[in-house]
């Protein structure tokens, strides 16, 4: 009996084109080639950390090469526009600059607030972060030469004081705190 037909009918045929000794080989089929990505498996894992951390970083604002260059020609545009305007005075932008933070804060009290805020301010020594505004999360800090602290006779004070510096600086989301000579809280709020 041959090999190409069995006897056996519930044996499957098994066999492929008939091949006789000395006759012409059927051309072999090379294997099914996988595709690159399985192939590298390691540069493909690389690759995929790598384009998640672009996608991240893009989704956080990009890095802070590419908004340099465009940034620069609109950073004074924008700043100005974000920071709040303050009331003119009569002296040159030249003595305004050489003006500390808490001369500023004292003079807008002395020109625009009540009565008692304009006593409280008298007590300011020292403001610092009213010049670094984003607009998003800023904070401020008033040091005064009250004593006490927040349970003391001048939490009053405290309160009004960050009262004007909410009138005097804007921001969407800002803290001012308010300080005792001993650096204990006497107030704060939002500005």
């Amino acid at each position: 009996m041959s090999q190409q037909y069995p006897q056996n009918p519930q044996q499957p045929y098994q066999g492929g084109p008939a091949v006789h000794p000395g006759g012409p080989v059927p051309p072999q089929q090379p294997p099914p080639q996988r595709s690159w990505f399985a192939r590298h498996k390691v540069l493909t894992a690389v690759g995929g950390v790598f384009a998640f951390f672009m996608v991240i970083a893009i989704a956080t604002g990009g890095d802070d090469t590419d908004q340099g260059a465009d940034t620069t020609a609109t950073a004074p545009q924008e700043r100005a526009a974000a920071e709040p305007v303050e009331q003119a005075d009569d002296k040159p932008a030249e003595e305004k600059q050489e003006r500390s933070q808490a001369d500023r804060f004292k003079a807008f009290v002395a020109k625009n607030g009540t009565a008692a805020e304009q006593a409280a301010a008298e007590h300011v020594t020292k403001v610092q972060g009213a010049d670094k505004s984003n607009g998003i999360l800023d904070s401020a800090d008033v040091y005064t030469d009250f004593s006490g602290g927040m349970m003391g006779p001048h939490q009053g004070e405290g309160k009004l004081l960050a009262s004007a510096f909410a009138d005097w600086k804007d921001s969407d989301n800002g803290l001012v705190t308010v300080y005792d000579k001993d650096g204990e809280i006497l107030s704060n709020g939002n500005f």
